[in-house]
């Protein structure tokens, strides 16, 4: 597939690397070229261009940027993102220190950014997924337990069943846990998967959705 990726951090440069490794082209949106120099030259198969830029490329598409950044990212781009699938990293961080190694959020327990973004943007199919882990163990995770579980949720059950997909190419068992609602479940699993990354710097884990035998 054609993947638009809007975002010039380590978790746009981590997927975007995935999907390349995967046999999909990329084009990755940004405000400023010059962040993604590098990584450019590192993979010569990736494209670079606008956030709308990429929202035209795109089969799929990825958000992926800070949380208070997200709506206007989606502002500049929506137009070319309209009835296609958008897989919603993002997490409603405050720009505030973490208390005693919890990060602080800027929606309340009975909210979601995914649910503010879908109200926003009604034309476009978003599924939050990739929010809880951190980037190193994005694609094709190797961990003790085996394959990791990625909880996933939005309103479109095509969507998720495409992000499901790509998921499992990726390496991911997937939990699909329903319409937006549940990303305000899903969000504080990135408070959750912090901890120990900020109590003792271990900040290669993931979690696992065990059921009975």
């Amino acid at each position: 597939m054609k993947i638009g990726i809007m975002g010039s951090g380590d978790v746009a440069k981590a997927l975007a690397a995935g999907f390349l490794k995967h046999g999909h082209e990329v084009m990755l949106g940004t405000r400023d070229a010059a962040k993604l120099a590098g990584f450019v030259a590192e993979h010569p198969g990736a494209k670079l261009g606008s956030f709308a830029d990429a929202a035209g490329f795109a089969q799929l598409a990825v958000l992926a940027v800070k949380g208070h950044a997200a709506a206007d990212v989606l502002r500049s781009a929506a137009a070319g993102l309209a009835g296609k699938t958008v897989i919603d990293t993002t997490n409603p961080i405050a720009e505030l220190p973490p208390v005693n190694g919890v990060l602080q959020y800027f929606t309340g327990p009975n909210e979601s950014l995914l649910e503010r973004l879908q109200r926003e943007f009604p034309a476009l199919c978003l599924v939050k997924a990739f929010n809880s882990v951190g980037s190193a163990c994005m694609v094709d995770p190797q961990l003790a337990g085996g394959a990791p579980t990625m909880f996933i949720a939005g309103n479109d059950a095509a969507a998720r069943a495409q992000v499901g997909g790509i998921l499992q190419q990726f390496g991911w068992g997937v939990a699909d846990m329903g319409q937006a609602e549940a990303a305000r479940a899903i969000e504080p699993l990135a408070m959750l998967w912090c901890i120990p990354g900020f109590l003792r710097n271990d900040w290669e884990h993931a979690f696992k959705l065990l059921h009975k035998a």
